[in-house]
């Protein structure tokens, strides 16, 4: 089987993507990053994910974005918008925007792809229903799997490293129907900005919006645990 690096968040989307990977015929191997965000849950979500979706591996990368902070999700000085006070005007970046975050992530994705032996690596991130970030544009997908095929050795040799995005034209309720029918068990998920320790969403927050939108667009029964 060939192998591949699946960067999975614990969140909704990036299991739907390692299921995806492995229904092509994928060796997985899953890769999440503990980078300081607060809603730590997420990674034991990342591991029950990886588990249930068969993944050859997961590995869990420390990186400490706390300490440049800059989000909302780094930085406890900043609040996590929730409410009407989470809405963002049409084309501005709102606060839960992690700088170079994807950025960093597919980087380290890139660096355990070329020691498995592994030229695909899979992402999550969509250009539909997402909250402005610009490292989820198509464009920056393209951009970075021209960096991967110039920066390392697989690249220059001519092996060639592909970055996947198999969810960037996906509404939520298509990555929901999608899911559905990899049998991705949603419950073992958390979106949540600001999820508690036991992983129960705050049900306010962006992500929590998105979701439930998600599930009820799509006419399926949302699993989602709320604090």
């Amino acid at each position: 089987m060939k192998k591949a690096v699946v960067l999975v968040s614990g969140g909704m989307d990036s299991a739907v993507v390692l299921a995806i990977a492995r229904a092509q015929g994928f060796a997985t191997h899953a890769l999440s990053v503990r980078y300081g965000q607060r809603h730590t849950s997420e990674l034991e979500a990342a591991a029950r994910v990886a588990r249930a979706l068969g993944a050859a591996a997961h590995k869990v990368v420390d990186v400490d974005l706390r300490s440049i902070g800059g989000s909302a999700l780094t930085d406890d000085a900043i609040a996590v918008p929730t409410g009407d006070a989470g809405a963002t005007a049409a084309g501005a970046i709102p606060s839960t925007y992690v700088p170079a975050r994807n950025t960093i992530m597919l980087s380290l994705a890139l660096g355990w792809a070329e020691v498995l032996g592994a030229a695909d690596i899979f992402c999550g991130v969509n250009a539909v229903d997402y909250s402005g970030y610009p490292d989820c544009r198509p464009e920056f997908v393209a951009a970075f799997e021209r960096l991967a095929n110039l920066a390392t050795k697989a690249g220059v040799e001519g092996a060639g490293i592909r970055v996947h995005a198999p969810l960037q034209y996906l509404s939520k309720a298509d990555i929901v129907r999608e899911g559905l029918r990899l049998g991705v068990d949603f419950a073992e998920t958390v979106s949540c900005y600001q999820a508690d320790a036991q992983g129960r969403a705050c049900g306010r927050c962006d992500a929590c919006r998105l979701r439930a939108q998600g599930f009820a667009a799509a006419g399926a029964a949302d699993p989602t645990r709320y604090a």
